[in-house]
């Protein structure tokens, strides 16, 4: 159960999969859960990947609409909630550290949230679409499972190496008791990334890797500049853009 508790914890946070705990997690438990962010994206995958086969046969739009709709319930929603809240603060906060994270706690919905939820949607749509269509469908499963494991990969990574806005949040909280091999496993399940992409897709299956890269230092650099740090939602909304800056990259150049 020790071995397992933290991946229980990690699958109970990140999606609707019904989990229920033994025991009420320890701080320590807690932190080791993200370890577990990767392969539960692998997982969100794995179901993506069966439901993708089931719907072999659809048009195109349907089928991508169908695995989009399953992508965001099998979440929760929770990475959206994060986009959403991210882009009220950042346009209602004027540049001012305070306002923004003063407006990130409120739960409603503004003009900006709504405007950056439709426009991801639209894009991952879009994207979805396009690989369906191309002549390189039998890459697609390889897609769906890649796509939320980076995902959840660098969620992880952004919360260990870069401060937390809040010191008593719950982000600070878990990066605080994150095992001390953390950042070691992460550079490894890179690596792996990195091959995986470049054995699928060739040379240009770098073109996603570093596009991921490169957002996610671009992020970091601007969370620090604007909040001091990162933030529970600012982390949900670094899942999102990711995995649309994948699909996107993959459309137009994979």
């Amino acid at each position: 159960m020790k071995l397992t508790l933290p991946l229980l914890i990690a699958v109970q946070f990140l999606t609707r999969i019904p989990v229920r705990l033994a025991q009420l997690p320890s701080p320590q438990d807690n932190g080791r859960s993200l370890s577990w962010y990767p392969a539960v994206g692998l997982l969100i995958g794995l179901l993506l990947v069966l439901l993708h086969y089931l719907l072999v046969s659809a048009a195109p739009m349907l089928h991508a609409a169908v695995l989009l709709a399953a992508w965001g319930w099998i979440s929760g929603g929770l990475h959206l909630d994060g986009l959403a809240d991210t882009a009220d603060a950042w346009a209602g906060g004027q540049g001012d550290r305070e306002r923004t994270l003063q407006i990130m706690k409120d739960p409603s919905c503004g003009p900006s949230g709504v405007v950056a939820l439709l426009l991801v949607l639209l894009l991952k749509f879009a994207a979805l679409v396009s690989l369906l269509s191309s002549e390189q469908q039998y890459q697609i499963g390889l897609v769906l499972v890649l796509v939320p494991a980076i995902g959840r990969l660098l969620l992880p990574a952004l919360l260990v190496c870069t401060p937390y806005a809040r010191p008593n949040g719950m982000g600070a909280a878990l990066a605080s008791n994150a095992p001390g091999s953390l950042p070691l496993l992460l550079a490894a399940q890179c690596l792996i990334v990195t091959i995986l992409f470049v054995s699928a897709w060739g040379v240009a299956g770098i073109m996603p890797v570093l596009g991921a890269a490169l957002f996610f230092l671009y992020w970091r650099r601007a969370l620090v500049k604007r909040l001091g740090g990162t933030t529970g939602d600012t982390a949900g909304a670094l899942v999102e853009l990711t995995e649309t800056l994948l699909l996107l990259t993959l459309a137009i150049f994979c």
